[in-house]
């Protein structure tokens, strides 16, 4: 799935990109997280051309996101099930959702999230410290990983020391 001009960047998020980032590659997620599993089901709810919609489903279906599963032994039709990874993407396509709410929606939410077993509408997705303190982009640092290639850790280093340069010149 990885081509050489993501590998030299060494960013999981660009490798996350370069799998689900394209549009119909996210609504088709979108529908999957639905309950849609049929090839007509996502075609129906999209819009999207048959070629489009084959290509992407392969796609996600080569990169384990998705399982091609027969509707029964021996059929020739076959349902798209959400597989552990797939359904990891859950909280990243519900943060992207309330931020569109949130910035592109003055009407309001076209959808609300609602905890089936108490009927409440969910809490905004947020990063947390361990002890359960929301945090924002302030409050980390970024340090090298241990898949951090050199480049990335050279990066990491000369942003650790314009952060710590900013805070002596204040």
């Amino acid at each position: 799935m990885k081509n050489s001009y993501l590998d030299d960047m060494n960013c999981s998020l660009a490798n996350a990109l370069e799998l689900i980032g394209e549009r119909w590659t996210l609504l088709i997620l979108r529908e999957a997280f639905y309950g849609s599993c049929r090839f007509e089901d996502f075609q129906q709810h999209l819009g999207i051309a048959r070629n489009i919609l084959t290509a992407r489903l392969s796609k996600l279906c080569d990169s384990g996101v998705l399982q091609r599963v027969p509707v029964k032994e021996g059929a020739k039709r076959h349902e798209y099930r959400l597989t552990p990874m797939g359904r990891d993407l859950f909280p990243a396509l519900i943060a992207l959702n309330q931020w569109g709410d949130r910035w592109l929606h003055d009407a309001g939410a076209p959808v609300q999230f609602v905890e089936h077993a108490t009927g409440q509408e969910i809490s905004a997705v947020s990063i947390q410290a361990e002890d359960g303190r929301k945090l924002d982009a302030r409050d980390l640092i970024i340090l090298p990983g241990p898949g951090a290639n050199t480049k990335t850790k050279v990066r990491l280093r000369l942003l650790q020391l314009a952060w710590e340069k900013h805070n002596r010149d204040k």
